[in-house]
């Protein structure tokens, strides 16, 4: 009899905060988990600290197609399959709308909306070909349009953004790969700072549950503290 295969995911923007803390815990779910960060030294530090057989460092820049596909092939050529897909790489930047310029903007929208645009086209074919997958999509809360304006304006725009490519994505998949989107709230890290109210624990759950659905569970949907929000 042949043995199941465990199943694999990937985060990106894993080398600190949120996305570390989901590699911790997809880990200690007993899931393989390949920790992909922009700055591979950072990303082997960081798995260094987690010290588990499971995890395996890529590197892999979100904002970049041929990193993407570079890191996908790697993957592919080592018989890794992704089963889940995170996308947690992201920038905040703060300036005000009238005080934005052109390149923070595209810098918002390359890194939050088009660096998953990208891995959810190098990863997301293999998961409807093989009946299964889980994506994760991090936004927040500042992206969402219902009775909020998306702020700051870069993020909260490119976060809106990244609602909006999650609907397209679960609409464009089988219903074997579930598609999602997770606000983890205003977490206590290098983004969101020492203030933030939400530990880094808690801010990841969600992130977590939804990379482990169960079949029967949802897609298409944006969730806080594992409830459905709107958008």
């Amino acid at each position: 009899m042949n043995r199941q295969r465990n199943r694999t995911a990937l985060v990106t923007g894993a080398s600190r905060g949120i996305g570390l803390e989901t590699v911790r815990q997809l880990d200690r779910a007993g899931l393989d988990v390949v920790l992909a960060a922009r700055d591979l030294t950072r990303g082997r530090a960081a798995a260094r600290g987690l010290d588990s057989p499971r995890i395996r460092v890529e590197e892999l820049d979100v904002t970049d197609a041929e990193s993407v596909e570079a890191c996908a092939q790697r993957l592919a050529d080592d018989g890794i399959e992704c089963d889940v897909l995170v996308n947690n790489a992201g920038i905040y930047p703060t300036v005000s709308y009238f005080s934005l310029d052109e390149d923070i903007m595209r810098r918002a929208l390359d890194t939050n909306l088009m660096g998953a645009f990208r891995t959810c086209q190098a990863f997301c074919p293999g998961m409807a070909q093989r009946g299964y997958g889980r994506v994760v999509n991090v936004s927040s809360g500042l992206g969402a349009l219902t009775g909020n304006v998306p702020s700051p304006a870069a993020y909260g725009i490119s976060k809106a953004a990244l609602n909006a490519l999650t609907l397209v994505v679960s609409a464009a998949v089988p219903a074997s790969v579930k598609v999602n989107a997770a606000c983890p709230g205003w977490v206590r890290t290098d983004m969101g700072g020492r203030g933030a109210p939400t530990g880094v624990e808690e801010g990841a759950d969600t992130v977590s549950w939804l990379a482990r659905l169960p079949d029967s569970g949802p897609t298409g949907g944006f969730f806080r503290n594992r409830r459905r929000i709107d958008w």
